[in-house]
């Protein structure tokens, strides 16, 4: 991805910013008529890099930046973004002056929008000399300012490439294999691309049971949004690293914006970090929020929080009007992959047979047989099998062999070193209204699947 950006980067200042100067410069009050082979050998050259260095595996999709696709894009994105975005094409289209408009009344409206005032500056500055670059200011060896117009450049590409790289129509992440009505909205962050992707879940208002488990994931792309990450970037271990954890998580709260300092904007919404894999994995820290920015900034740089996942205030308000705790997952990935909903079938459905005979198992209270699907590696509240076991041997007891439902089955599938699944239901014996939600989390050990932690929440 650094090499997808460094091309993006290269061809986007191109496609910004021309080598000379337009006639925008003269004193006319007739726009000068834009030259389409400068927008379109551009987009070309936009789309010739992604195709060339963006993995196949993303399922991203390569789009020409139009009037067509700003409109299209527009609402799923930031209202700010989508003017900034416009103003972009308006450059690349040699409009300059409508740029110019577009820009003061951006600025104007969002006075702390740290790129829009740098984007405004390069108007005002092409009225008299070529600019050649964004942020195309005369004095930046100043070692503060210069970190700070390359974080910004940063900003530029990757809201730039968001637009250029699309999800297909009706693709999804990898990670949900299955999403239980009671999760009426999905999130997913591409760390790579400084983007949080909010979905709504299609089939939030159908009834889950084991029978209608294997129906496709069917996910409607409400919004996406530019997000900052950790200082440090990813893959957060422990305490103070200044990374974002990546995994499955859920939204546990909602925070109220008068009992945080300005820093964290219009609210906060914390995520379960650390999860069960990774206290597996000794993982330390606590607090990973997605929060909003104080008074005075707009959004931050792509890498700015100390762990957490930063959105502008408005795009984190949108958040906050539309999710809810506990029941929403937040997939944190380095790179999201996308893929038709279809090809995970094969997938689910291997899962779900395993699954499956679980349910059997814990239905007949066949203990032995039940006991062969635990880890050797399994903890639950600082207790490990041996010690949890005679608590499960109990419970079957008291069941005394009913059959067992599972309803509301979410199946969310994560991938790194190791194989996992992170599966969350309604756990009803046959018979009974009422059950105990629970949520397990699976490993692929030497080629079966295996749980290593078991809970109700």
């Amino acid at each position: 991805m650094a090499t997808l950006v460094a091309v993006a980067a290269f061809v986007a200042a191109t496609w910004l910013y021309g080598p000379t100067p337009r006639h925008d410069a003269l004193p006319s009050s007739t726009e000068a008529a834009p030259a389409p082979s400068m927008l379109d050998n551009a987009v070309s050259r936009v789309q010739e890099a992604v195709r060339s260095v963006a993995p196949p595996a993303s399922g991203l999709t390569p789009v020409a930046l139009t009037a067509a696709r700003l409109q299209e894009a527009g609402p799923l994105m930031g209202a700010a973004e989508a003017r900034l975005i416009e103003i972009y094409q308006l450059i690349g289209a040699a409009r300059h002056r409508e740029a110019l408009k577009q820009a003061e009344a951006l600025v104007r409206a969002h006075p702390n929008f740290q790129l829009a005032h740098l984007v405004h500056g390069d108007l005002l500055s092409l009225q008299t000399r070529p600019v050649r670059q964004l942020g195309d200011v005369p004095d930046t060896k100043a070692m503060a300012a210069s970190a700070q117009l390359s974080a910004l450049r940063e900003e530029s590409h990757r809201r730039l490439l968001a637009l250029t790289e699309r999800p297909p129509e009706g693709s999804v992440p990898t990670q949900f294999l299955t999403l239980s009505p009671q999760s009426r909205h999905a999130i997913a962050i591409d760390a790579s691309r400084s983007r949080l992707y909010l979905f709504e879940n299609l089939n939030s208002a159908r009834n889950a049971i084991a029978g209608d488990a294997d129906r496709l994931p069917r996910l409607k792309l409400l919004g996406d949004f530019y997000i900052s990450v950790g200082l440090s970037g990813i893959e957060k271990t422990h305490e103070g690293d200044k990374r974002t954890p990546l995994g499955v998580y859920y939204i546990t709260s909602t925070l109220n914006p008068a009992d945080l300092p300005d820093l964290y904007g219009v609210g906060a919404l914390p995520i379960n970090y650390p999860n069960p894999l990774d206290v597996q994995r000794g993982k330390t820290g606590s607090g990973i929020w997605l929060h909003g920015t104080p008074s005075d900034q707009f959004v931050r740089a792509p890498q700015a929080s100390d762990g957490c996942v930063v959105l502008s205030n408005p795009d984190l308000q949108r958040l906050l009007n539309t999710v809810q705790i506990r029941t929403t997952p937040v997939v944190i990935a380095s790179s999201l992959q996308w893929v038709r909903p279809e090809t995970l079938a094969e997938d689910r459905e291997q899962f779900q047979s395993v699954l499956e005979a679980w349910r059997q198992a814990r239905g007949a209270g066949k203990a032995d047989e039940l006991k062969a699907f635990y880890s050797t590696r399994f903890m639950h509240q600082g207790r490990d099998l041996s010690q949890w076991w005679p608590r499960v041997e109990g419970e079957l007891r008291a069941n005394g062999g009913r059959e067992l439902q599972m309803k509301d089955l979410s199946v969310l599938h994560w991938r790194d070193q190791d194989d996992t699944m992170v599966v969350t239901f309604g756990e009803v014996a046959v018979g009974q209204s009422r059950g105990v939600t629970k949520r397990q989390y699976w490993v692929r050990e030497q080629n079966r699947w295996t749980i290593f932690f078991e809970g109700t929440i």
